[in-house]
């Protein structure tokens, strides 16, 4: 049985559709990632799950339990905003032990204590929410979520008003703090590397529905849509025409050139798209390819490349100047064949 469960949720505001049959289920300890761009419902989805909205359709089960009817204070979640919503009136320590003031006060501080040292903050429990970093500031509303032992987290964008640099620090931090309580987690973000660093499992969601979901690893090397594909990191697309398919194989045409891709259920006659990853391109041989455009990344150097109508873009140790010529190729194993339109 699943710890949690989302049944055909649906929801909608006037008439927009912003969550659209979605269905899920998270495993006790699991770190779940809800992925998706702006305004595709995640959030809407975690407030369901909070019990701060009512689907008009669908249920909430958490622990085989029904809670969809649940009112928020019943229900053992925990939620964590992205602005943090700490009481500015209060001290980190009292902040801390808010959900807890229903229980004994050697309870509270006994409580509040372990998750001040777990959060790296217990010299800060007199301070208030203004005389701390952002950073510090994610802590408390992390530690104040967990103060009642919920059973289950939800974090909406906790990262989303960090700098790049302690975001990468604090999702690491935030990563060990959960593996070591166990603790059932729904990680609401848009941003594809945190999801990918943070989750165990990855939900990609487009207009309200469920895209694909699966392993982090899995899900990035082989997308079933065109509209995963492009979300999740970088992506190849050539326009494709399948030729022949056998045993999950399919010979197709592109740009002139006959290729051998990976395929679930393409027809012959079918028009789809040829899809690789970046980091797939081998220079040194294959076709050539004239370099368009390149540009440095620190660690690395993103070219373009052109031949006829074929764009392939990849990744290179060194500088490439426009106008040169490359030799490409993508080993067969990396070729895959993904169905016309960005969504199911």
């Amino acid at each position: 049985m699943s710890f949690l469960e989302l049944s055909r949720l649906s929801k909608r505001f006037g008439p927009v559709l912003a969550v659209d049959d979605f269905s899920l289920t998270v495993a006790q300890g699991e770190l779940a990632a809800l992925i998706g761009p702006s305004g595709c419902g995640k959030t809407t989805t975690l407030r369901i799950i909070a019990g701060l909205e009512t689907p008009d359709a669908g249920r909430v089960l958490l622990r085989g339990r029904d809670v969809t009817a649940i009112p928020p204070e019943s229900r053992t979640v925990g939620l964590v905003f992205q602005n943090y919503a700490l009481f500015p009136h209060l001290s980190v320590e009292k902040n801390v032990a808010y959900g807890l003031r229903r229980r004994p006060r050697r309870v509270r501080r006994r409580r509040t204590a372990e998750l001040l040292r777990l959060v790296g903050l217990e010299q800060h429990g007199s301070r208030r929410p203004h005389q701390l970093s952002q950073g510090q500031k994610q802590r408390v509303a992390l530690a104040r979520a967990l103060a009642p032992q919920p059973d289950v987290l939800l974090l909406d964008e906790p990262l989303a008003a960090l700098d790049a640099a302690l975001r990468v620090t604090l999702r690491g931090e935030l990563r060990r703090m959960l593996n070591e309580l166990s603790v059932t987690t729904l990680y609401v973000t848009h941003d594809q590397g945190e999801a990918l660093a943070l989750a165990d499992r990855l939900a990609v969601m487009h207009a309200g529905a469920l895209e694909q979901e699966g392993p982090p690893q899995g899900v990035y090397s082989y997308p079933e849509t065109v509209f995963v594909a492009r979300f999740l990191g970088r992506a190849n697309l050539w326009p494709a025409q399948v030729l022949e398919v056998h045993d999950g194989r399919a010979l197709v045409r592109a740009g002139g050139h006959t290729f051998s891709a990976s395929t679930r259920d393409a027809s012959p006659g079918e028009d789809a798209y040829l899809f690789f990853r970046p980091e797939d391109v081998q220079p040194g041989d294959g076709l050539p390819f004239l370099v368009t455009e390149a540009e440095y990344q620190g660690d690395r150097w993103e070219v373009r490349a052109q031949r006829q109508e074929l764009e392939v873009l990849l990744y290179l140790p060194t500088a490439s100047a426009p106008g040169a010529q490359l030799q490409l190729s993508v080993p067969e194993s990396r070729l895959q064949l993904l169905p016309k339109g960005s969504a199911r």
